[in-house]
């Protein structure tokens, strides 16, 4: 898959085919009734449009994810650092710490995540 684009009603949704899946669409459309306020049809939509992109499959009316959400969440971090950074992760981090206040173990954790990341090299 090249590009994963899931808009932010349907993230929404996709917690829901995250948390449940695989599961019957009927059962998603009373969830996405229940959790989001959408009505039958809306639910439909959001899942064959879903399914177009490869994001999710509906297969004999059971739905399973296709795309894992750490799968979403990095391709919207990778398109909002180029959209607003320049493609800068250092602006990126730099910005977002000026105004964050970490504590230590938030500090500890993050080199920790650094670290690993320069093994893995």
């Amino acid at each position: 898959m090249d590009e994963i684009k899931v808009f932010d009603a349907e993230y929404r949704f996709m917690e829901l085919v995250w948390k449940h899946s695989p599961v019957k669409s009927s059962k998603l459309v009373e969830l996405a009734h229940k959790e989001l306020g959408w009505k039958k049809s809306t639910t439909y939509t959001v899942i064959r449009r879903l399914c177009d992109r490869g994001i999710i499959e509906n297969k004999d009316a059971m739905v399973n994810a296709l795309v894992e959400r750490e799968q979403v969440l990095r391709a919207e971090s990778e398109e909002h650092i180029s959209k607003y950074y320049g493609g800068s992760l250092k602006l990126f981090f730099s910005t977002f710490l000026k105004r964050e206040k970490l504590s230590a173990d938030e500090i500890n954790e993050l080199k920790k995540i650094i670290e690993e990341c320069e093994a893995d090299k």
